[in-house]
């Protein structure tokens, strides 16, 4: 089937395809085109389904109502549901998001840049690793928007939007410390980036505030993107070698791990050993008994992103660049 074309509805209101054009770019009132030929198009677009060429309508306004979304693992529960958030609100908005994974790899952010460039998207939405500074600051030199979310770059001058990793991973350590426990475990990651690195330093601070020993061997930090057989083998060694009783998982898909890890060791979860992972996830919740965790703001961050996109882009003037850092909470359970 022939998709409808400008020409096609002009011919159907009885008037010009310059109107229809003024109509369907929203520029009708503008153009002190009458209510009743405005709502006669409307109509013939509703009925016959016009759908505008967005790569031709991209040439000739210069935007492409696309906003590109680099993250880094969109099988990951916290990003996955970021994204999609993100594209909902996006979407209401009249943006579109495409979105890649970087894997934690320089290369391929690089690459991504540069394929989001190619494809003309309005602004850009980044969970940035450290190496990638010169390519954003080209795009900032370049009037795009970008907004980086989850981590900072600090060297940069942008807009960012996270939650307080610190206080989240220092009420997680005091909380343990109130029920009594005296040898916390932290399972992290190696990856050098700010919000896993504000995790050890709120877990350390805690831990001072409180009395207690920082003990490096009691922090396991995994290698980012090992095998999970491999990161399993670690924290059986980290369980059956200390008299840990209580550990934090800076991360969800960690924590996955550690409690396939307790159920092999058939180590109890509860009142003798405690858990509580970082990021949230619906098996935390299952999980019996229930996995206390750390819960990330996912609707605020998703609004605050688009609010901050949808700012930049509609002014005529650079916006001053703002840092947002929202609150995390512990869901005890």
């Amino acid at each position: 089937m022939k998709s409808l074309s400008i020409k096609d509805i002009a011919v159907a209101a009885g008037v010009s395809i310059t109107t229809v054009s003024f109509i369907i770019n929203g520029k009708a009132r503008d153009k002190s085109i009458s209510e009743a030929v405005i709502k006669k198009v409307e109509k013939i677009i509703a009925e016959k389904g016009y759908k505008p060429n967005q790569i031709a309508r991209s040439l000739r306004t210069g935007n492409s109502n696309i906003i590109g979304l680099i993250i880094e693992d969109i099988s990951n529960s916290f990003f996955s549901r970021i994204a999609r958030l993100i594209e909902d609100k996006a979407y209401k908005k009249g943006y579109k998001i495409i979105y890649s994974s970087t894997e934690n790899s320089l290369e391929k952010a690089k690459d991504l840049i540069n394929m989001f460039k190619s494809r003309k998207v309005d602004a850009y939405i980044i969970s940035p690793i450290k190496g990638l500074e010169e390519d954003i600051q080209h795009l900032i030199a370049d009037n795009k928007p970008v907004i980086l979310f989850d981590r900072n770059l600090p060297d940069l001058d942008t807009n960012y939007v996270g939650a307080d990793h610190f206080k989240a991973t220092y009420q997680s350590v005091e909380s343990f410390i109130k029920q009594g426990k005296k040898k916390i475990s932290l399972v992290t990651t190696d990856i050098d980036v700010q919000q896993i690195t504000e995790r050890l330093a709120g877990y350390e601070k805690a831990l001072a505030d409180h009395g207690m020993v920082y003990n490096e061997n009691l922090v396991l930090k995994v290698h980012f993107n090992q095998e999970e057989k491999e990161t399993m083998a670690q924290m059986e060694k980290l369980f059956h070698s200390k008299e840990i009783d209580a550990v934090l998982f800076a991360t969800n898909y960690l924590a996955i791990s550690g409690l396939k890890v307790l159920k092999k060791m058939g180590k109890q979860v509860g009142n003798d050993f405690g858990v509580i992972a970082y990021d949230d996830h619906e098996v935390f919740e299952l999980h019996t008994p229930g996995i206390s965790a750390v819960q990330q703001p996912l609707e605020e961050i998703a609004e605050t992103v688009i609010q901050l996109i949808l700012s930049q882009l509609s002014s005529k003037s650079k916006l001053d660049n703002q840092h947002i850092i929202l609150p995390a909470k512990l869901i005890q359970r």
